[in-house]
């Protein structure tokens, strides 16, 4: 991967870490499956109006908007919202780098190999701790709902590498017409349409302008800037060489909600997370080429003439 690409994927980093702490604050007044529906719907109208559709296969496009849209993000607004702390929930959303990595070695075919191998049982074995530790301190719900939000972004990843889309951004918005319809109906189902309606109703009181400034936030920069970046790469090079660098977004994640409300991770979970991290980066390491042999020529017998 180029520097210039480098320098990208840790851009989407940063956008990505401090979009935590942003929808903490998104969900302090909207309710979690309403919000991903609103999130989305705000990328999605303008997209319908003003974008034409990437040239990439129905089934592909569908596959980013469930993976990545309506997955990742009703199971991490559900964790979130059931007590997960927003710089944990940026450490084990990581889980999405070595999902990433085995979909596309049995989805994609691509080569896994013994280094990549060593790394995912590394950062499972981090997540697991992480896991087995809230479950004895706290609900573990959370953690398996994180989990299961990064499988969604996962499945995201490998749709969008199978797209191929000669432009990323407008797959990025195309991909956000899939979540609204299918997440207000979840959410009219589980959350009532009574809340919905009150968080919609005094949304423009001054106690609800952090969440509607964090939403904002969400929309913009960790979707428009984020995936249009995320998804670029994507098309570019191998799922397995972009998805690690999402290793960096706890590092801001962290730090973000330290920041923002004062969250600090007990030495167990630093210690695993450092697992789940360590892990991601052993994957994400190119193997070493094999330096060739020089052979001498071979003298080719002279032609007639």
């Amino acid at each position: 991967m180029p520097l210039r690409d480098r320098l990208l994927a840790c851009l989407v980093a940063v956008c990505w870490g401090t979009n935590f702490p942003a929808t903490a604050l998104a969900l302090e007044h909207f309710p979690p499956l309403f919000a991903v529906a609103l999130r989305f719907a705000l990328v999605a109208l303008p997209a319908l109006l003003l974008v034409p559709r990437p040239p990439v296969a129905l089934r592909w496009l569908v596959g980013v908007g469930l993976g990545i849209g309506l997955l990742q993000f009703a199971f991490l607004y559900a964790g979130m919202a059931a007590g997960m702390p927003s710089g944990l929930a940026s450490l084990v959303l990581q889980a999405s780098a070595p999902f990433t990595v085995l979909l596309a070695g049995i989805w994609l075919h691509e080569r896994l190999s013994a280094r990549q191998l060593a790394g995912v049982l590394l950062a499972v074995l981090g997540l697991a701790a992480i896991a087995g530790h809230r479950a004895q301190t706290a609900a573990w719900l959370p953690v398996v709902l994180t989990l299961c939000g990064a499988l969604g972004w996962a499945v995201g990843n490998v749709c969008s590498r199978r797209a191929r889309a000669p432009n990323a951004l407008h797959l990025t918005l195309w991909s956000a017409t899939i979540p609204p319809l299918p997440m207000l109906a979840l959410a009219l189902a589980v959350e009532g349409p009574d809340r919905i309606l009150r968080s919609l109703a005094t949304a423009a009181t001054a106690d609800a302008l952090p969440s509607v400034l964090g939403l904002l936030y969400v929309v913009v920069v960790a979707t428009l800037v984020g995936y249009g970046i995320w998804n670029t790469l994507l098309s570019r090079h191998p799922s397995n060489v972009v998805a690690p660098f999402s290793m960096l977004v706890p590092v801001v994640g962290v730090l973000a909600s330290w920041l923002a409300f004062g969250e600090v991770l007990d030495p167990v979970e630093l210690v695993a997370g450092a697992f789940v991290v360590g892990g991601v980066l052993v994957a994400s390491r190119p193997a070493r080429r094999r330096r060739s042999t020089p052979v001498a020529p071979v003298t080719q017998p002279a032609g007639p003439g």
